[in-house]
């Protein structure tokens, strides 16, 4: 598989879920609650039932990754792509070429320096909870799993915030999440996780497409030649 022998350096607490959702400072004053709880859960339950109905996604993405300890920001960007049930694609174009894949029934990933593809069974119940996408394509309720504590709008009313809490112990790493939807579309645009340990994880989407024709080997794993897979 192209682009599996450069890796991007990141540390995280828990490896898989971060590695797959991430990165960038949120708003640049603390949010100010502006809608009630009420019209704050509609919408999640709007955006989930849109996404639910979809069957591909495509968008580009952009990471940072702020390291606190260190005082610096890792910084990413490519193209994603998920289908139904739990299949996704992560081409990562810059600072390097790197891939990760979900076909449905494994996780591939190569860490970084390392001589060996590792390949990890998909778990729906431990990876839903923690990214909200995955939970979407796989088949869980988000509006179940997180209850939505407050509402800000931003952009003139073209965006809301939706802080999410998780409900009971269902995404026990998590904190917080929040959501940035589009209010005319219902499109998910950014996924901020705060995550129980103090470390934060943002991710930024542009040219969302629902539903695009997708090649039928997009989420199809191909062994690197010479390389070995070894469960992880």
């Amino acid at each position: 598989m192209k682009g599996m022998g450069r890796r991007i350096r990141i540390v995280f607490s828990s490896p898989l879920w971060a590695l797959l959702a991430a990165v960038a400072l949120f708003l640049p004053q603390p949010a100010r609650a502006e809608g009630t709880s009420a019209g704050g859960d509609a919408l999640l339950r709007k955006v989930g039932a849109k996404y639910a109905a979809a069957r591909t996604l495509s968008a580009r993405f952009r990471q940072e990754i702020p390291l606190q300890n260190l005082g610096i920001v890792r910084k990413a960007s490519g193209k994603l792509y998920f289908g139904r049930p739990l299949m996704m694609r992560w081409d990562y174009q810059a600072p390097e070429t790197q891939l990760f894949l979900a076909d449905g029934e494994h996780f591939y990933f190569r860490p970084a320096g390392s001589a060996e593809v590792i390949r990890r069974k998909v778990d729906e119940k431990s990876l839903g909870g923690k990214i909200p996408l995955l939970l979407l394509f796989g088949k869980g309720d988000i509006a179940e799993m997180f209850r939505v504590e407050e509402t800000v709008t931003r952009k003139g009313g073209a965006e809301t915030v939706l802080r999410l809490l998780p409900r009971g112990d269902g995404a026990p790493e998590i904190r917080r999440i929040d959501l940035v939807v589009g209010n005319r579309d219902g499109l998910i645009m950014e996924i901020h996780l705060f995550d129980r340990l103090g470390g934060e994880n943002h991710l930024y989407l542009t040219d969302i497409e629902i539903d695009p024709p997708l090649p039928p080997d997009i989420f199809r794993f191909r062994k690197p030649p010479g390389v070995p897979v070894v469960d992880g």
